[in-house]
């Protein structure tokens, strides 16, 4: 009856999880990048380097920030982040997006699933530790030219 091995259980909810994407939800993040990208957020949250929610991406955006953008492809109704990879395009913004907004909330340290996030480069306020900064930046440089390469081989 209920003797679902784990493996398909995680097979059947990546299943949803691809079921539910919107339609312009590409570039999609592979599995491996999807994780890489994930482990940034993770990285950037714990370092206060971290927009979230599509009002404070649209204005980092605006007010010149530079960073990577990470939206979620399983938002209803998609109208809401529509606009956010147009503006990302015209300040050279990369972004990319990632199967499910749960998990893009899980790795940006909130319990509310979150549209899209903005991982900079430096803190808004403050400044980390040199260490801190080699790696925050060596894991940046790594996921933006893997989203870039996906961004070209996809146009």
């Amino acid at each position: 009856m209920g003797s679902d091995s784990e493996a398909e259980k995680s097979a059947l909810k990546e299943k949803k999880k691809i079921l539910a994407l919107a339609p312009i939800a590409k570039p999609l993040a592979g599995k491996k990048l999807c994780k890489r990208t994930l482990k940034l957020v993770r990285r950037a949250a714990e370092n206060k380097c971290l927009k979230r929610g599509v009002k404070e991406v649209v204005k980092s955006i605006r007010r010149g920030n530079k960073g990577l953008c990470v939206i979620a492809g399983n938002i209803s109704p998609i109208d809401v982040i529509t606009h956010v990879p147009i503006l990302c395009e015209e300040a050279n913004i990369p972004y990319v997006y990632v199967p499910s907004k749960e998990d893009l909330a899980n790795a940006g340290a909130t319990k509310r699933p979150t549209c899209c996030v903005l991982v900079l480069t430096k803190p808004a306020k403050g400044e980390l530790g040199q260490d801190q900064q080699e790696k925050l930046k060596g894991d940046y440089d790594q996921v933006a030219s893997d989203v870039s390469e996906l961004a070209n081989s996809m146009f």
